[in-house]
């Protein structure tokens, strides 16, 4: 049965989040964006059916939601409420816990089933210029359901999400979620903008190629977000900046003290490592 979806924050995910339940199924598909030339825009390339308001959402069978953490938890505060009952409300913020903490409850109150997302893809490019319609294609998508989201209503956003191109769904708890998240993304994302700040960065042309590259790329991101995300999961995190740190000395402390033997074994360690997880 066709549905209406209402995406909220028309940037890089919920921008290609449009363009795909657009191409892919046949929903009504609404977007909401804080500057509006940016859904007039995406109406006008024909990725919406209709630029969103208060009416509209009231009417949504479907809302994904796409801004940073807090302007999730403020916007739907504000517009649950104002939702039919039984309509399903997924995000795509990149912690879960926090706003399973702000949500879950105020979800039930409102009788909206709210559903924790994140999917595992992206560019190093932000905004809607940028959304593809296929740019879940081959990814990974996280469903972290609460009190509020039955299994009905999970199962409905996990085929809706195979169909977008996504090549698995994972379920999990909240908690799960920002400890492998901690740990897959955003320390990957504070070692890099740790490494480019090495004096010797400013004068490495001529001399990087591809490892220099793969670790550096993530560099060029969005500190407001990136801020927001760090702080909201600062535990799980910190716990896992502190995990690099004991490793990195440990190879620190074998080449100053010249131990051949240990550094080697470290190294083959970390070979062996990855050849057993990929």
């Amino acid at each position: 049965m066709k549905k209406k979806v209402i995406i909220v924050g028309l940037g890089l995910m919920g921008g290609s989040m449009a363009m795909a339940i657009h191409k892919y199924t046949d929903n009504e598909v609404y977007g909401y964006n804080r500057t509006r030339s940016v859904a007039e825009r995406a109406l006008a390339d024909g990725t919406l059916d209709g630029i969103a308001d208060d009416n509209t959402i009231a009417e949504a069978d479907i809302m994904i939601i796409s801004l940073y953490p807090q302007a999730t938890v403020d916007f739907l505060l504000e517009k649950m409420p104002k939702m039919k009952k039984g309509a399903i409300i997924v995000d795509l913020v990149g912690v879960k816990k926090y706003l399973d903490e702000k949500l879950t409850e105020p979800a039930k109150k409102a009788g909206v089933h709210f559903i924790g997302g994140h999917p595992m893809a992206g560019k190093e490019f932000s905004g809607y210029a940028f959304a593809d319609a296929d740019l879940f294609k081959g990814a990974s998508m996280i469903l972290v359901p609460n009190d509020s989201s039955p299994l009905w209503a999970v199962d409905e956003m996990d085929g809706l999400f195979n169909t977008l191109g996504f090549s698995q769904v994972v379920r999990c708890s909240a908690e799960q979620h920002d400890a492998m998240i901690a740990f897959t993304s955003q320390l990957a994302h504070v070692v890099s903008s740790a490494y480019i700040k090495s004096p010797e960065a400013l004068r490495h042309n001529g001399y990087s190629a591809g490892s220099y590259k793969d670790l550096t790329r993530v560099a060029k991101l969005n500190e407001n977000m990136w801020t927001e995300l760090f702080l909201k999961n600062k535990e799980p995190l910190v716990k896992e900046i502190d995990e690099i740190i004991l490793h990195l000395t440990e190879y620190r402390d074998a080449i100053a003290n010249n131990e051949e033997e240990r550094l080697c074994t470290l190294l083959r360690e970390g070979r062996e490592r990855k050849e057993s997880i990929g």
